[in-house]
């Protein structure tokens, strides 16, 4: 478990590494090397786990510092994984210009769409890259729980607005968009790669201090508490952010 960021960094990427594993279980056969593309990998949390579990992985980053920041986290890895992460330099909405359809078993992007005014055109680009069967994994902000940080936060003026707009600003103090399951789960649906799964991730510790990670036996409590909330109705619902899981040509 990565402590990068504190706790709430740390239930986000622990949370989602085992639904991403659980949905490659779900798939594929045990042993399978698969072909992985990260879009916006950030500092690589993600693609060198799956880099680690024998995956050829190929990281696709626009932003500079982020690029230079996951070569770095790459060079640190033994060479047997080294080679087995490739880094791309470009935007996510361009994947057509770097890859030829169907060239990857599984597609991350997670913590990018926020960023992207219009997600339509960039989600049927990575569903067009995905093998027939192949996994779709995308992290977004719950549009549905806006309300929730600012509301128990006491910032009621931010709360009320929540309810009427996607927007918001983030603790970048970027102005970014959040995305409501229901209409994911359409444009999946319209793009051939419908929903077979969704988890909620940080239910219960959104607000947490982002500095700090606690000891080892209680963030095993705290994971096991978020995990289960993840998993279950009504809780799952107004989680901070949502994991949606589509299958390229559904099952």
């Amino acid at each position: 478990m990565s402590g990068l960021g504190g706790l709430r960094n740390t239930v986000r990427q622990e949370l989602v590494a085992r639904q991403v594993d659980e949905r490659i279980a779900a798939r594929f056969p045990v042993g399978r090397r698969l072909r992985v593309l990260d879009v916006g990998p950030g500092q690589g949390t993600q693609a060198l786990r799956l880099a680690r579990a024998g995956h050829e992985v190929t990281g696709l980053e626009s932003d500079p510092a982020m690029v230079a920041a996951l070569r770095e986290a790459v060079a640190t890895e033994p060479e047997g994984i080294r080679e087995r992460v490739r880094i791309v330099e470009g935007d996510g909405r361009d994947t057509g210009a770097h890859f030829l359809p169907g060239s990857f078993d599984v597609v991350l992007c997670h913590g990018v769409l926020m960023y992207v005014p219009e997600p339509d055109p960039l989600l049927a680009g990575l569903a067009r890259v995905l093998a027939p069967g192949g996994v779709l994994s995308l992290l977004v902000r719950n549009a549905d729980a806006l309300a929730m940080r600012p509301g128990l936060s006491g910032d009621w003026d931010t709360a009320l607005a929540a309810f009427d707009s996607p927007a918001y600003t983030n603790r970048l103090g970027l102005r970014v968009r959040a995305d409501r399951r229901e209409t994911l789960t359409a444009t999946l649906a319209g793009i051939g790669a419908p929903v077979a799964a969704w988890y909620g991730v940080r239910v219960f510790t959104d607000l947490a201090d982002s500095d700090t990670t606690p000891p080892a036996a209680e963030l095993d409590r705290i994971l096991r508490a978020e995990e289960r909330a993840g998993r279950t109705d009504p809780y799952r619902a107004v989680a901070a952010l949502l994991h949606v899981c589509g299958v390229r040509g559904g099952s």
